[in-house]
């Protein structure tokens, strides 16, 4: 039960936090947001890292709305699976990985992990964001990172901007081919992800906010 003090300000439970050791990098600094902020996300980029929020209930309905098509395809059997908020270890950092929102990988993942309960990006065939509060990642940071780890195809649902983008064919550090996508369209994932999929922008968006 919550206590209170004479000035009547309700104080949260008390919980031992766990200190952070004094030679502590960021992937110390990081399980420690797992282990103090239920529900946060931190990842690192580009040798920063971000913390973000739980997301709205909008975004988790988004996710669902595509599952529902690739695993109608077939992507979640014997060649491949369908994975919510898996780690990928990224080459663009000591320490760096991302967590994407939504993920096509090799059914073998488990056979390639790497640190930090995070994976090899040679066993992402797909990665996918929808924004929220960090918008800017996904839009900015996250397409040279997917890009640079060879990431097939990076789809972007930006709910903002009311627009769905595909990323495809990366180079170094950036994708060479850029397609989008507007409410009312639909639009197919590249067969590199295991199936030929239709997926409708409405869906990948939500209800507008």
């Amino acid at each position: 039960m919550a206590e209170k003090r004479s000035d009547d300000m309700t104080l949260a439970p008390e919980r031992p936090a766990t200190q952070a050791p004094e030679t502590a990098g960021l992937i110390d600094i990081a399980e420690l947001v797992f282990q103090n902020f239920p529900g946060h996300r931190a990842e690192i980029l580009g040798g920063q890292l971000t913390v973000t929020p739980p997301a709205d209930g909008p975004h988790g309905e988004s996710l669902t709305a595509i599952m529902a098509p690739l695993m109608a395809c077939g992507l979640h059997r014997d060649e491949t699976r369908i994975i919510q908020a898996i780690g990928i270890w990224l080459p663009t950092g000591d320490d760096d990985y991302a967590v994407p929102d939504l993920a096509v990988v090799d059914a073998d993942y488990r056979d390639h992990h790497a640190q930090y309960n995070c994976y090899d990006p040679a066993v992402f065939r797909l990665v996918l964001e929808i924004t929220s509060s960090n918008r800017s990642d996904d839009l900015l940071k996250k397409p040279g990172a997917y890009a640079h780890a060879g990431v097939p195809v990076y789809v972007i649902g930006d709910r903002r901007a009311r627009e769905v983008v595909v990323l495809t064919d990366p180079r170094g550090d950036e994708y060479r081919s850029r397609s989008l996508y507007r409410p009312g369209e639909t639009f197919k994932l590249p067969a590199s992800v295991g199936a030929v999929v239709e997926l409708e922008v409405d869906a990948v968006l939500g209800p507008e906010r």
